[in-house]
Order: structure tokens, then C-alpha cells, then sequence
């Protein structure tokens, strides 16, 4: 096991990170942008490199930065966390040739499911379901157009290269194909550096459900279990549960086997998300995220799996610990994220000062946050300051722990996505299982 890991990231999730290297004994290191000098990761790391200015390019996406502050710390290995270089294969090649460990897959396996047309093409080679659509880039507006009179409207519009929602246009007919192309070739080529894009067929009312997987470098791999990440806005999550409720034994089983043969199909290692669309009883392959995800707190309260202390002894060459066979579920899990953001102005990003912060006490309750009182929540940054996760003997039970933990958690001093999860802890389609990927454009529009 490693003696010393560098976090190469901020907010919760190197807090997260931390607190698992504290109970395993692993030193840690932290990097921080001039913002975040006074941020709580820093503060409990056992030390602290600042690696730049406010600008994430020049801090926290800038490599040699990084790099210096690993070698300078002297560590061992770099865990990424999610986002900034999380899936650069480019950043894990230069660590590893620095006999520095990336925690996080091989960079053939990045490479093979950054592309989402080529995701797709390893995805079916895996007998895994795909959507119907282009076989990789289309080269122009008629080549599209040819796609989409071969499986019908509506179709999707998606950047190979995509990510968060961006580069991607819905087209209902051959004017909004036209359009769309232009928009989505634009956005993804400012976004990405790249403007390839590919047609994929629009489901109407699907399930977003994603499989956890762990796997090591000795050949071994198992799943912990599905998530139900629907409920979304602007295709960002807001709130996660495992297990799905909407699935029965035999196509969870078959979901999960899918998510198993995506990874192998990739050469994949350490932790990743496959994620899938459902709707009408089928599934089909959406992406592979080589990373961990937000989200993965739910899996960890169902399965009682520490999956950062499974990223750190797989990449330290450990084999697995546990078998499939071994894995137990227990109950059900729901994450609410906690942004600043003001519900009641679209979301709108609401940095400021957290004047009181309290978290909420009590079974079956878990926050995951880098807030306290007097943080300064900055504008630089995703507006993400915490992850409430409720775990209950029943989906009942942990919606019901979830309305007492939102009551009871104090964030004074700017506007949070809070009162939106109140809300919709108490509606009635989503308690009763009645939601879709447009749950929460209907909700908010009701």
C-alpha cells in the first residue's frame, strides 16, 4: 500500500478521499488553488502544495503544476478525484512515466470511452445494447440525414467527445437535424477542442441507471450493484438512490452483467460507472465515466464497500477483496447534492459566505461536504458544497431519513438547492416511483 498519495483536486470529494486515507494510514497531500488556500481539504491534509491562480487551467487542470507538487511532496501516487484531470489519459501517462501511480484506469482504457461514437462501437463488440444510430462521426449534414431516415426521428445529436451535457442537440425533423449539426458541431468544437459529433435515437421517457464496477490488474472484476440517476436538470444529476426502483431481479441481473462485459471489453481497471439508458423493459449502452463518480456514496451504504480504499489497493496492486458472490446489498440509499445555487432564479450559482453550517445528526444519515461556517464558497468552481445521503432498511425509510436530515441542515448565508429537494422528497410521482429523465423539467414547470 502507498505510504504518501497527492489529491489532485478540491471540495468534497478530496475531502472524501482523505478521511479514507486516515483510517488506511496513508499520508496525504493536497494542492490548492490562491482561492482555496483556507479550504477544509487543505486543512486536514498532512500537507499542501498551492499549484496557481483562481483560473482551474492554470491551477487545477494545469499538468506540469501538478506534477511538480508530486514530485516536490515526494508521493508516491496521484488520486484525481472526479472532473478536472480525473479522465486525461494524457496526465495518467505522464505520472506513471514519472513512476508515479494514477489511481484510476490504464490510459488505453480512457482513450477507448472518451470518444462516445467509439464507446459504442466497443460497447456492441462487447454484446452489449446500443442505441440506434451512426456507425462513428458523420462526415456531413447529408450523411446524417441518411442516419436518420435509416432508424427515424427523434434523434439525439451528440459530441464524440462530450461530456456534461454539452454538444448535444435534439432533432425532431430535417430542420432541427440541420440546425442542431451546426450547434452541436459548434459548442463541442469550443468545449472539446474537437467538433465531431455522431446521431443517436432519442428515447422519449428513459431511465438514466448506471452499474458501479471494480476491477484489478490481475484479471479479477465484480459489480456493486445499479443507481438510478434520473433525476436530472440539463443532463447534471441532482439526486441518486441505489438500488433502482424500477427494475426486477432478472433485468438488474442482466444490467449489471452488461456493465461487467463493457469494462472487459475496454481492458478497464480500479473503479468505473457504466452507465445505460432504460425504458420498456430494455437497456441500452450510454458511456463509460473512468473515474468515481459523485454519486458512489449510495452504492458504498448498500454494499458497505469503501470504494476509494478499493481505488487505492487495486492501484497499489492489490487483487480484489471480495468475490460477487460475496457481495451483499443491504437496503436503500438516497443522495440529494447540495449547490450553491438559488432554485427560485433557475439555478442560478450563489457564491458567497456560509455565515452558519450544521450538519444534520442521526442513523442512517451521511454528509459528505467541504462547507463550515465562514467558508467563503467561491465563483471559480462547480457549485457543488456537499452530498446528503440517507440509507434505510427500505426506499420508504430512506426517503423519510432524507426529509429529516434536508429539515435539519443549516447552511446560512447564500442560497442552496435544499429547498428543491424538500420538495421533492414530498412529491408524490417521485415517492410512488413515477419519474423519468423529464421529471424535473415537469416538476419545476408545474
Amino acid at each position: 500500500m502507498f505510504s504518501r498519495i497527492l489529491i489532485a483536486n478540491r471540495g468534497e470529494i478530496a475531502v472524501r478521499i482523505i478521511h479514507t486515507c486516515q483510517r488506511m494510514g496513508v499520508e496525504t497531500v493536497a494542492v490548492f488553488s490562491e482561492p482555496d488556500r483556507e479550504a477544509l481539504h487543505v486543512r486536514l491534509a498532512d500537507a499542501a502544495v498551492c499549484v496557481g491562480p483562481a483560473e482551474s487551467a492554470r491551477s487545477y487542470l494545469h499538468i506540469p503544476s501538478i506534477v511538480s507538487a508530486a514530485e516536490i511532496a515526494n508521493v508516491e501516487a496521484i488520486h484525481p478525484g472526479y472532473g478536472f484531470l480525473a479522465e486525461n489519459a494524457h496526465f495518467a501517462d505522464i505520472c506513471r512515466s514519472l513512476d508515479i501511480e494514477f489511481i484510476g484506469p490504464l490510459s488505453h482504457a480512457m482513450e477507448a470511452m472518451a470518444d462516445k461514437s467509439q464507446a459504442r462501437a466497443v460497447a456492441e463488440k462487447g454484446g452489449v445494447p446500443i442505441l440506434p444510430g451512426s456507425d462513428g462521426p458523420v462526415a456531413d449534414d447529408d450523411e446524417a440525414i441518411a442516419v436518420v431516415h435509416r432508424i427515424g426521428y427523434p434523434v439525439m445529436i451528440k459530441a464524440c467527445a462530450g461530456g456534461g451535457g454539452r454538444g448535444v442537440r435534439v432533432a425532431r425533423n430535417d430542420a432541427s437535424l440541420r440546425s442542431g449539426l451546426v450547434q452541436a458541431r459548434a459548442e463541442a468544437e469550443a468545449a472539446f477542442g474537437d467538433g465531431s459529433i455522431y446521431i443517436e435515437k432519442l428515447l422519449d421517457r428513459p431511465r438514466h441507471i448506471e452499474v458501479q464496477v471494480l476491477a484489478d490488474n490481475h484479471g479479477n472484476a465484480v459489480h456493486l450493484g445499479e443507481r438510478d440517476c434520473s433525476i436530472q436538470r440539463r443532463k447534471q444529476k441532482l439526486c441518486e438512490e441505489s438500488p433502482s426502483p424500477t427494475l426486477d431481479g432478472r433485468t438488474r441481473r442482466h444490467l449489471c452483467e452488461a456493465g461487467l462485459a463493457v469494462a472487459s471489453a475496454c481492458g478497464y481497471t480500479n473503479a468505473g460507472t457504466v452507465e445505460f439508458l432504460y425504458q420498456d423493459g430494455q437497456f441500452y449502452f450510454l458511456e463509460l465515466n473512468a473515474r468515481i463518480q459523485v454519486e458512489h456514496p449510495v452504492t458504498e451504504l448498500v454494499t458497505g464497500i469503501d470504494i476509494v480504499e478499493e481505488q487505492l489497493r487495486i492501484a497499489s496492486g492489490e487483487q480484489l477483496r471480495h468475490r460477487q458472490r460475496d457481495i451483499a446489498f443491504r437496503g436503500h440509499a438516497i443522495e440529494c447534492r447540495i449547490n450553491a445555487e438559488d432554485p427560485d432564479r433557475n439555478f442560478a450559482p450563489c457564491p458567497g459566505i456560509i455565515r452558519l453550517f450544521v450538519d444534520p445528526v442521526g442513523e442512517g444519515v451521511r454528509m459528505d461536504s467541504h462547507a463550515y461556517s465562514g467558508y467563503v464558497v467561491p465563483p471559480h468552481y462547480d457549485s457543488l458544497i456537499g452530498k446528503m445521503v440517507a440509507h434505510g432498511a427500505t426506499r420508504a425509510e430512506a426517503i423519510a431519513r432524507m426529509q429529516r436530515a434536508l429539515a435539519e441542515l443549516v447552511v446560512d448565508g447564500i442560497k442552496t438547492t435544499v429547498p428543491f429537494h424538500r420538495a421533492l422528497m414530498a412529491n408524490h410521482r417521485f415517492t410512488n416511483n413515477e419519474f423519468d429523465l423529464n421529471f424535473v423539467d415537469e416538476f419545476l414547470g408545474s
